[in-house]
């Protein structure tokens, strides 16, 4: 039998109450968040947050390579390419179930620990942002790479990437940059480092630490403990703290073409830059335009309602070509030579940008009560 794909336990802990830890399971595909991970996680999160007995979650992954790398999509490219229809119901249940799922998350009434170890990447910072105490470790590698696929930072990133220091998340979602652990605090996408090896320490700290079932005063206690288990933890080097000024000035302004131009032309003896402008001038012109448009529609928006534009904004990804394209060209055929459509920015008007954000059909029933 093979195992399933989400892994759950309780371990007790002091005073008689336990521990929730529920483990995604498939390293062979890092982890990717599958549908029938999210109907797995969801029922089960919610049980244990009605549940007086659990005093909090940890969520963790197997394998040593990665948390989560990011949406299952497979089986969604095939439903792009047979969809002829104006929706796409596997889309609609594949997002609309993604984005409760986070969402729940981000409003857990009790302490979440996300132990982000090794790749976190677009789904999985969706599934990292939302948890309450986001522990990063010396492997973990971070980023949001859809402007590779002809996608946009989803997941709630058009909210999270929005509230990150200066224009850092503008920069992530154009440029699909890798952050290490020093990053990822630095914008506020983790909390703390806590080195892969201390683990154990932490798991063993949870099962005698004195809980109350309260939730702030088990917050508090949750930071305390991560913050013994990292404590002289070697820090790495951040390179958007070193880079902030240089990635602002080049991000600035209300125009999109001359940003464009900015990054197309950058200039820096650091091959992380150099490897974010590649990346950059070799992503969707179509990823752009709507993480642009996204950014700028979102500063006063709630979470729920983020999420509800984020709907639409994929459900206009599904019906356009651009997505299919990058999934066959970096998961499908792997010959990362995408033919983008339009194939540049200056060719993107403000109709094409409106039709992917437009309703399509009815918002999603998970998405509609949303607060």
């Amino acid at each position: 039998m093979t195992e399933p794909v989400v892994l759950f336990k309780e371990i007790p802990t002091a005073n008689g109450q336990r521990f929730g830890v529920a483990t995604l399971n498939a390293p062979a595909s890092l982890n990717a968040l599958s549908v029938e991970m999210v109907r797995l996680l969801t029922p089960k999160l919610r049980d244990w947050a009605a549940d007086a007995g659990i005093v909090g979650v940890l969520m963790d992954a197997a394998g040593e390579k990665a948390f989560c790398a990011g949406g299952d999509l497979r089986q969604l490219y095939q439903t792009l390419l047979d969809c002829k229809a104006e929706r796409n119901e596997y889309a609609e249940r594949f997002f609309g179930e993604e984005y409760e799922l986070d969402h729940l998350i981000h409003t857990f009434p009790k302490p979440f620990v996300c132990w982000g170890h090794g790749i976190v990447m677009g789904g999985g910072v969706g599934l990292m942002a939302g948890c309450s105490h986001r522990v990063v470790t010396e492997g973990s590698r971070v980023a949001m790479p859809e402007v590779n696929i002809g996608l946009y930072p989803d997941v709630g990133g058009s909210w999270f990437l929005r509230r990150t220091p200066g224009r850092t998340g503008l920069f992530l979602a154009f440029t699909a940059a890798q952050v290490n652990a020093a990053d990822a605090i630095f914008i506020g996408l983790a909390d703390v480092l806590v080195p892969q090896a201390a683990k154990s320490q932490v798991i063993e700290a949870i099962t005698t630490a004195p809980w109350k079932g309260e939730p702030d005063a088990d917050r508090a206690l949750m930071s305390k403990l991560l913050a013994q288990a990292g404590e002289g933890a070697s820090m790495p080097a951040s390179k958007l703290r070193e880079h902030f000024d240089l990635i602002n000035a080049t991000l600035a302004g209300d125009d999109l073409l001359e940003i464009d131009q900015r990054i197309r032309t950058l200039q820096s003896d650091d091959t992380w830059l150099q490897t974010a402008a590649k990346t950059y001038a070799k992503g969707a012109p179509s990823s752009v335009a709507l993480s642009w448009a996204l950014w700028q529609r979102v500063p006063r928006m709630s979470l729920a309602e983020v999420f509800r534009l984020e709907y639409w904004a994929s459900l206009g990804f599904c019906a356009h070509a651009d997505f299919a394209e990058g999934i066959r060209a970096v998961l499908v055929d792997k010959d990362r030579n995408p033919k983008w459509s339009p194939a540049t920015l200056a060719e993107i008007t403000p109709a094409f940008v409106e039709d992917h954000l437009r309703a399509r059909g009815e918002m999603a029933p998970e998405l509609v009560s949303l607060v």
